[in-house]
């Protein structure tokens, strides 16, 4: 069996929001997240792309017939508000003397219905998430994740990402634009041009300031806001980003008690990349090899170019005093 892991609201953000050319959504072998409460919690409102699982007359939960669970990167399950794992190792869940209760309905297959059906006005049991996971452990090949804090906690930061859409389009998933990848939570995120240019963005995530280090000029803060630092920066390995390192970090932490910061660049994957890796060395005292671990699980697809790698490694030794990053080919 594949095991079954937390997954923390950051971490499902982050996952909803891996974009190529167009949102990982589109893939459906990427993404499998499961609603694993009743039917009119789900109708009120679920997470994009979410599916109800369904349970049998007993109670369990059986396995989406329009998914192969085998084939999924990442199967995530989520009920109100559960926060543990514990309700996923309760044996009793799994005990063949369960399906004795078939026996004291039998002839009478309506009366099992209704001892098994909740009421409309029912909520799902605490638990459930880690329950159904239990089941959908047994038919994937990576660990089953269970959102910790369930729907109300999600939904609490993002509550954007809520819907009632059933039923999504290929054509319809492609359209969707990813929200930024979220760095500290609430507070830092990182992301491309177009990102940086969508109001609705900037409203639902709160970001008070930009951090631009693309050639292009930003279109959402007048040039001479205080809250904007453009450093016109080409992704060339000959372009200078140490300089500016120290002016980035200063400006991250002056702004984020208030509000959130965003970093950006054209596509978002090799200078602002870059620059959050030097403000997560500098300010959250995180090495190299460890700042970079931590952003590529954030964002899988980035790649800051030679040059701005060689330059983190300097960066690493003027706050550390040492080189503690092997930055040698091929792994970084």
């Amino acid at each position: 069996m594949a095991g079954v892991i937390l997954c923390e609201p950051t971490e499902l953000y982050n996952i909803l929001n891996q974009a190529t050319k167009c949102s990982r959504l589109t893939d459906p072998n990427y993404l499998c997240l499961l609603d694993a409460r009743t039917k009119r919690e789900y109708n009120e409102s679920h997470l994009v792309t979410a599916l109800r699982v369904k349970q049998n007359l007993l109670g369990k939960y059986t396995p989406p017939q329009s998914i192969d669970l085998g084939c999924v990167r990442y199967c995530i399950v989520y009920d109100n508000k559960t926060d543990t794992l514990e309700a996923a190792f309760d044996m009793d869940y799994d005990l063949p003397e369960l399906d004795e209760e078939l026996k004291d309905c039998e002839g009478d297959p309506e009366a099992l219905i209704k001892k098994r059906k909740l009421s409309p006005k029912q909520n799902a049991k605490h638990g459930s998430a880690a329950r159904c996971a239990r089941v959908m452990q047994r038919y994937t090949r990576f660990p089953v994740q269970v959102l910790r804090g369930g729907y109300e906690q999600f939904t609490a930061s993002y509550h954007f990402l809520r819907t009632q859409k059933v039923f999504w389009m290929p054509q319809e998933l492609e359209e969707i634009l990813p929200y930024p990848v979220e760095i500290v939570p609430s507070k830092l995120y990182m992301g491309d041009y177009r990102q940086a240019c969508d109001r609705q963005i900037h409203k639902d995530l709160k970001i008070i300031a930009h951090i631009n280090v693309s050639e292009e000029m930003d279109t959402l803060f007048p040039k001479d806001s205080k809250d904007l630092l453009h450093i016109p920066i080409p992704d060339s390995p000959e372009a200078d980003i140490f300089t500016h390192f120290g002016d980035i970090c200063h400006f991250i932490d002056s702004r984020i008690p208030h509000g959130g910061v965003l970093v950006f660049s054209v596509l978002g994957i090799s200078r602002c990349s870059a620059v959050v890796m030097a403000y997560l060395i500098h300010s959250c005292r995180l090495y190299l090899k460890d700042s970079w671990s931590y952003i590529q699980k954030c964002k899988t697809n980035i790649r800051p170019n030679r040059g701005f790698v060689q330059q983190l490694s300097k960066w690493e030794h003027r706050i550390y005093m040492t080189t503690i990053t092997d930055i040698s080919e091929p792994f970084y």
